[in-house]
């Protein structure tokens, strides 16, 4: 089992960082997610938080000697789970991986608080846990170690990604303003 966490302060307040999560995909930086379906989204009526779940296909990018050996599909898909909660200015996502998960899990927990420090920014904290499953006991460390180092890389990426998505929104909430 590997453990990977990082945090990160976005220059965008949590308004315009919640706002931008949703449009997050497709981004150029993250071409490999190329569908993103909402499969429940609802507003619970005693707490006010907003629950959706939505399904993200991506391509995988894995060696096919790999698929091949696992069972594998170039396409993989993600479950993700989140609570937005207005009145805390919380929004707290959950993923985890539907595909090959009887060989590898990845456990996948985002926040996005308003910075207590500086409002008009936003804090972000992500934390993952990584499983090569019983099968591949013989090889898990490695499976485990090549997947949390995959994992840190495509999670920089993604960061730098998600802050295009936020300058393009920013830009054009000025331009609307005009």
């Amino acid at each position: 089992m590997k453990f990977f966490q990082t945090t990160h302060k976005f220059e965008h307040d949590w308004a315009q960082v919640t706002a931008g999560n949703w449009m997050k995909y497709p981004n150029e930086q993250c071409p490999h997610v190329v569908a993103v379906d909402v499969l429940d989204r609802h507003v619970d009526p005693e707490t006010g938080v907003l629950r959706t779940e939505r399904l993200l296909t991506c391509n995988q990018n894995a060696p096919a000697l790999v698929l091949k050996f696992l069972g594998g599909s170039t396409v993989s898909y993600v479950r993700e789970t989140s609570e937005l909660d207005p009145k805390t200015k919380r929004l707290t996502m959950k993923t985890q991986n539907l595909s090959m998960c009887n060989v590898l899990t990845i456990n996948e927990t985002v926040t996005y608080t308003v910075n207590p420090s500086d409002a008009s920014t936003t804090m972000f904290k992500q934390e993952a846990e990584i499983v090569a499953g019983p099968s591949l006991s013989r090889f898990s460390s490695y499976i485990e170690d090549f997947c949390l180092t995959r994992f840190r890389d495509n999670a920089a990426v993604g960061r730098k990604g998600f802050e295009t998505v936020l300058e393009k929104l920013k830009v054009a909430r000025q331009e609307a303003q005009q």
